[in-house]
């Protein structure tokens, strides 16, 4: 690698407004007095930044300057340079570039091909070289690597040595081994694990006994990934870890348990609900983070616009009937409860929520965690809130017949009542309930509204970009869109602007020659800030029926999902896929994710 340029640092410096003439000439001369070097006497007398003079240096060198900042780096791309190599040839790698192959590795000195050389061998990939200074490398390489968890995990393996392995050989699983396990170094291993699991936004992690290891990975974005795997010698003492933690009896390994305990990391507090499971080859965690400081998102930041908000917002006015929210596990349902309750929770209503378990705490909000062991059932403590003198009752789930008639009751009674159903469907809720034994007559009444939901991923902003998609995409958007894209008039009927993507794509499909016109979608390159997914957070995609009249005929006819569907679409439903595809129009994610989640 040779200079570009027969200029000076100092030139170049010069040329970029960050050294007057005076100052050039004064750096010059006393180079040449003292044989001193030009950079050292720049820094001596303050005239440039360190950053300057390195951006410089990259510019003379013809090599790009990256500044790492604080961004997290993950851990795929870390473990590709272990850190005594990155420590030793001060040097950090941030990127990879799948489609190339290339590894971006930020070094101090780009310049020595022979640890470039080396790199490359390490990690199998072409190295791309870029100059940084040496106090942002030291820094990433501390922190970076410290948040890297197989880095971690297996430090404290080798801190353990055979402790880990001793603890299989303890036959009285009494006082003897819990004391051992609290004060043993599994204890470390389960808070790292843990850590990671705030740190990059996980909803659960898994730790799974196989044949010869045992694996761990991680639910970030609603997708399992994979993060370490494990001697297979260690999954019993981080199960016991996790029992005494959570309050299970650890030598009881042929039922399943669950528990739960509450985690602290420097001013985050998650509580962890715990269940595990005994399989052939040993028994599985699973843990579900629940943040208890975390904000309720309103309906918006959800992802909720339109007519669907706006007959949700005229629905959650009304003093009585029921809201369902349906869909899935893990569909963000009780989220979704959450942000109505927190819009309508006010010093005038009394709220009471029954909850398994208790997510989000809401100040001026009852809620109240059922115990089935102590008694204490939905259907138990819905009947004793209706002595509690509630304006709004949610009741987590509708499990049965008798919280069923007990919600149907509450709700004819003149209290709004909230609650989940697992349905695919908004228009399945319905016949759902009468098979649950709730009477037509009495539901057709009380019905307010229906929700049904799932989350999709969003697409990572830090590498977004768009794309022009191919005419079989453009046809199956046009396929699920055009049957309701009305907005020839002044505003959008989907989301109610007088300037958005879904008009532009309802007029363009009045073109003559069929085609839409100019038409973008998005998609996200992969980033370090994203782990190379091209996804960053998640979004709901909604459909939501308001019980008219007509739809309320239906019921008492106990008429099957697809009418009452068909009936809802006529007024101007929109379907979670339709409202998936225009999600994609507006840039907010891909066509790839809709079809994932909400798939005909």
């Amino acid at each position: 690698m040779k200079v570009v340029s027969d200029k000076g640092i100092e030139d170049i410096l010069s040329e970029q407004g960050k050294l007057d003439g005076d100052k050039l000439s004064l750096v010059k001369i006393e180079s040449i007095n003292t044989g001193r070097p030009v950079e050292s006497i720049l820094l001596e007398h303050n005239f440039v930044s360190e950053e300057d003079l390195m951006k410089a240096r990259a510019e003379l060198l013809g090599i790009p300057y990256i500044n790492l900042g604080d961004k997290p780096i993950p851990s795929e791309i870390l473990n590709l340079v272990p850190e005594p190599v990155a420590r030793r040839y001060s040097l950090i790698p941030f990127y990879l570039d799948q489609e190339t192959k290339t590894l971006s590795v930020g070094m101090v000195d780009p310049l020595d091909l022979q640890v470039i050389e080396f790199i490359e061998r390490k990690s199998g990939h072409k190295v791309k070289p870029y100059l940084t200074l040496a106090e942002d490398v030291n820094r990433c390489i501390e922190n970076q690597y410290s948040q890297s968890l197989a880095t971690e995990v297996t430090a404290v393996l080798k801190e353990t040595g055979g402790m880990v392995e001793a603890q299989e050989s303890i036959s009285d699983l009494g006082k003897v081994q819990e004391e051992v396990i609290r004060e043993s170094s599994t204890a470390k291993i389960v808070s790292t694990l843990v850590e990671y699991a705030i740190k990059g936004r996980a909803s659960d992690i898994h730790i799974e006994p196989l044949e010869d290891k045992t694996r761990v990975r991680y639910r970030i974005d609603g997708i399992l990934q994979e993060r370490v795997v494990l001697p297979r010698g260690v999954n019993e003492a981080l199960v016991s870890r996790i029992k005494i933690l959570s309050s299970l009896k650890i030598d009881e390994k042929r039922v399943p348990q669950d528990g739960r305990f509450t985690f602290k990391m420097s001013d985050q507090v998650v509580d962890l609900r715990v269940s595990t499971l005994p399989t052939v080859h040993g028994e599985k965690v699973v843990m579900r983070l629940l943040p208890k400081s975390g904000a309720v998102p309103t309906l918006s930041d959800l992802g909720m616009r339109g007519t669907a908000l706006k007959s949700v917002e005229r629905e959650i006015l009304k003093p009585y009937g029921i809201i369902l929210v349906t869909g899935p596990t893990g569909s963000g349902k009780t989220t979704t409860l959450f942000a109505i309750l927190s819009k309508i929770n006010s010093p005038r209503v009394n709220i009471v929520t029954l909850e398994d378990p208790v997510e989000y705490r809401i100040p001026g909000v009852n809620q109240v965690q059922i115990n089935p062991a102590a008694g204490l059932t939905f259907a138990s403590g819905l009947r004793s809130f209706l002595r509690q003198d509630p304006n709004v009752i949610m009741v987590g789930e509708i499990r049965d017949s008798e919280t069923t008639g007990l919600a149907v009751q509450a709700a004819l009674t003149g209290h709004l009542v909230f609650s989940t159903l697992h349905t695919n469907t908004a228009a399945g809720a319905l016949p759902r309930l009468l098979d649950m034994g709730a009477e037509s007559y009495l539901l057709a009444s009380s019905m307010n509204l229906v929700i049904a939901q799932r989350v999709c991923r969003r697409i990572c902003d830090s590498c977004k970009e768009s794309f022009t998609p191919a005419e079989p995409v453009v046809a199956d958007i046009r396929k699920v869109l055009n049957s309701f894209l009305r907005c020839d008039g002044e505003k959008c009927e989907i989301c109610l602007e007088k300037e958005c993507e879904h008009k532009k794509l309802s007029l363009d499909g009045h073109s003559k020659s069929g085609k839409i016109a100019h038409l973008k979608l998005y998609k996200g390159k992969g980033c370090d800030a994203c782990g190379g997914t091209g996804y960053s957070g998640r979004m709901g995609i909604f459909e939501v029926i308001p019980v008219t009249e007509k739809i309320g005929r239906l019921v008492l006819e106990k008429a099957p999902a697809v009418e009452i569907e068909k009936a809802a679409m006529a007024d101007g439903m929109v379907t979670m896929k339709e409202d998936g595809y225009l999600k994609v129009l507006e840039g907010a994610t891909t066509i790839e994710e809709v079809l994932r989640v909400a798939q005909d």
